[in-house]
């Protein structure tokens, strides 16, 4: 009998090789746990509602008047929505040739994106152009449709920050290209070294793969730090030299739990360091309402906006924009309520004022605490979370217990996290899901659960922790890890036993 297309041993090798760790093996047996009756705490993904986050009101009012407009013509419509968004689904529906069940335009309402043009101008002091903007299906969409049109074949590489999110792994499999791999030096609050950028350009290079475009994450997913404009002048520069297009996932640019390095866009800092550069420089940034204060993963709401990207180019982008017709335009909407919230003055200002800053004064506080939790277990160490939505501690694992992971097949992150999930139910990612240096393991865990869960749930990771060091820790050897991991604290990814 001859082989079927769909045997697995016919399909595409590129799918084979994609590896998405936040939803693999540890997702999978959480999940199995749940169904057993087990409860779990999912902490795997960036995904705030699921962990108790509640919607904002105006928003969602918004939305609800798109998706059932009848109600506006009834006479009380009044008494149940406030004026300010009665007027914002009439806005937005005026922008429909049909309402929210018909296609936009493939790159999204042409009202919204002028809407999301006026919000970059606000946020960085500089015009933009509602038609270098497209709305996406949540920003992963407006990622991998860029990798696509970058990647021309496995000789083209991306450089992407390591550890990173594995959106940038998978996709770059997906369309057969070569991840590029620069290393964040944990030790230096996971800073950028710009001698370590080059050398792995000049790696790929000898291995005979032209670099084409370099990823930067800021804030940091899963490291959590915020890029300072020194490091973004850096950047550009280096981009601008070896003319690579710069792609900004910018995606927790309101997730800032610090006051010392707040969110600047590469795009700000490109047009603030004016002359050449600021013209010729390609750079494409993307954004979401997946995080932030909103949290609406479930609505698939983002855009990317391109920035010195020749003519003829955009129209290949749109090209391929429109085979899938348009995004969703609920997430449209939804995209459109975040660049355009109440201002002072409406009606609904003073509640999402209220519940915008109540959400991102807990995440601050929760910052803090799984930080200090970490740093208070043995053999872990936790640079702070300064943005974004994670805490990415390292596992200092004694020898014992990566001998245990490999005599089950396992890699010791990932024996280590099963392990956690099994005793505690909290559900992690393993650090090489990220990547990280050989020899130097790590989780993954969001900072989402609810501030009131937050003390117990750290208190369950510190019970399970010392007592997985204890059971494997080499009693000769423990008070040489116990110091590093404590009085040295800046030596964190070299593992020292």
């Amino acid at each position: 009998m001859s082989k079927k297309s769909l045997d697995y041993d016919q399909i595409n090798e590129n799918v084979k090789k994609a590896q998405y760790a936040v939803r693999g093996e540890l997702y999978l047996r959480a999940s199995e746990l749940q169904k057993e009756g087990k409860k779990i705490i999912f902490t795997n993904v960036g995904n705030p509602h699921a962990l108790g986050q509640k919607p904002l009101t105006f928003p969602r009012q918004v939305v609800a008047l798109c998706q059932a407009p009848f109600l506006l013509d009834d006479p009380n419509v009044g008494l149940l929505f406030p004026a300010d968004a009665i007027a914002k689904a009439k806005l937005y529906l005026s922008y429909t040739s049909g309402g929210l069940g018909a296609y936009s335009d493939s790159r999204g309402l042409p009202g919204i994106r002028k809407e999301v043009a006026e919000f970059i101008e606000r946020r960085d002091g500089y015009p933009s152009d509602p038609e270098l903007i497209y709305l996406t299906d949540g920003a992963s969409k407006g990622v991998m449709q860029i990798l696509q049109t970058v990647i021309r074949g496995p000789g083209d590489g991306i450089l992407v920050p390591v550890p990173q999110y594995p959106l940038y792994s998978a996709a770059i499999s997906l369309y057969g290209g070569s991840l590029v791999p620069y290393f964040l030096e944990e030790n230096a609050n996971w800073g950028l070294d710009i001698h370590n950028l080059r050398q792995s350009v000049a790696e790929a290079r000898f291995k005979g793969i032209t670099v084409r475009a370099m990823v930067i994450i800021n804030p940091g997913n899963p490291t959590g730090q915020c890029l300072s404009v020194e490091n973004l002048q850096q950047i550009l520069r280096f981009c601008h030299q070896e003319s690579l297009v710069l792609l900004g996932d910018e995606v927790y640019q309101q997730n800032v739990y610090q006051d010392a390095r707040p969110f600047i866009s590469s795009r700000k800092v490109l047009f603030d360091m004016g002359g050449a550069i600021s013209k010729e420089l390609e750079l494409i940034s993307f954004h979401t309402v997946s995080k932030g204060f909103l949290g609406e993963c479930g609505q698939r709401g983002g855009y990317f906006e391109m920035t010195n990207i020749p003519p003829q180019t955009v129209d290949e982008i749109y090209k391929v924009a429109s085979i899938s017709l348009s995004p969703n335009v609920p997430g449209q909407i939804f995209m459109g309520t975040m660049v355009s919230p109440p201002k002072p003055g409406d009606i609904s200002y003073e509640q999402f004022l209220r519940e915008s800053k109540g959400i991102l004064e807990s995440l601050r506080k929760r910052a803090h605490m799984m930080t200090d939790g970490f740093n208070s277990c043995k053999n872990v160490v936790c640079n702070f979370t300064e943005g974004a939505m994670y805490s990415f501690p390292q596992i200092k694992l004694p020898p014992k217990a990566i001998e245990a992971a490999k005599s089950v097949g396992k890699v010791p992150d990932v024996f280590y996290c099963l392990k956690l999930l099994e005793a505690t139910g909290i559900s992690t990612v393993p650090g090489s899901g990220f990547g990280q240096k050989e020899g130097v393991f790590h989780l993954r865990t969001t900072i989402l659960p609810a501030e009131e869960d937050m003390p117990a749930i750290m208190e369950s990771f510190k019970k399970f922790n010392d007592g997985f060091m204890e059971q494997y820790e080499d009693q000769r050897g423990y008070s040489r890890i116990r110091q590093t991991s404590r009085t040295d604290e800046k030596d964190v990814t070299t593992n020292s036993y």
